[in-house]
């Protein structure tokens, strides 16, 4: 019994923590030896209860543990914003980079962070992104189930902002198809005129979306194909460093594994395990 209890403390304590938690944070707050924690969080993550992030090295709870607790409505904030890597992206691209998140039924840019060059977009933290024009928004829209997404896109009317604006649901629904399979979306001409944007998902551990990293340049500064390369490798980059450090870790990846020395366990404290509450 006493294996079962601590899982279930390790499961609470990684829930309560909003930002993961390490191997050494759990061992300090359960009381439980390190080599014992060890091959707990081992069995654990086999069975996709919890996951590790393999840039941070902390465990956040993993696809079945949130199955079993996430409502359909729950929304709490994923990233502590701004993160490092929007200013690393910025400052590699010299472009205005953001992050949108969704709120309700809006997309909402919640983190900006401006380039070297000055770029016109009236973005500013807290502006609502249009579903259909905004590459930020479609990112995220096309990873939501396709009833959420129906429901979204029917709930206002499709505003064309420039000629190249989509403006049928089936346009739309068909962008996303195309989003979906290439991992990305882009934006030219859709929503402000001599603007080019490229954005890309950001996942949680289980695997779902819950943002977007988006890079908005002027045209004349992304026309060319290499540049417009080199700015869809960096903000994959960027998104996929944001997933893990949220513990995301891509299908096929290794995990990664601390080395440990052999030695015995040290026998539990009698009593009750001690708890540290915030």
């Amino acid at each position: 019994m006493q294996v079962i209890i601590r899982a279930l403390n390790v499961l609470q304590a990684i829930a309560r923590s909003k930002e993961g938690m390490t191997l050494q944070e759990l061992v300090i707050e359960l009381d439980i030896p390190l080599g014992s924690m060890h091959r707990l969080l081992a069995v654990l993550e086999e069975q996709r209860f919890v996951s590790r992030s393999p840039t941070n090295r902390r465990y956040f709870l993993g696809v079945e543990a949130r199955g079993l607790t996430e409502r359909s409505n729950a929304r709490t904030p994923s990233l502590v914003t701004p993160h490092p890597e929007l200013n690393a992206l910025a400052e590699q691209s010299g472009e205005t980079v953001f992050l949108t998140e969704i709120f309700d039924d809006r997309a909402v840019c919640t983190a900006l962070v401006e380039g070297v060059h000055p770029l016109r977009l009236f973005v500013r933290i807290g502006q609502e992104m249009p579903l259909h024009a905004a590459a930020a928004a479609r990112a995220i829209l096309a990873f939501l189930d396709d009833q959420t997404t129906l429901r979204l896109l029917e709930a206002r009317p499709l505003t064309p902002f420039t000629e190249d604006t989509p403006r049928t649901l089936s346009e739309v629904m068909e962008r996303l198809t195309a989003i979906r399979v290439r991992g990305y979306d882009t934006c030219d001409d859709e929503l402000d005129r001599g603007v080019w944007a490229i954005s890309a998902p950001v996942r949680i551990s289980t695997g779902s979306v819950c943002a977007s990293v988006t890079l908005a340049a002027p045209a004349r500064r992304s026309e060319r194909a290499e540049q417009r390369q080199a700015f869809r490798t960096l903000v994959l980059q960027a998104a996929q460093r944001m997933s893990e450090d949220l513990g995301y870790v891509r299908p096929g990846a290794v995990p990664v594994r601390d080395e440990l020395p052999h030695m015995p366990d040290v026998p539990p404290r009698k009593g009750p395990l001690r708890r540290v509450t915030q």
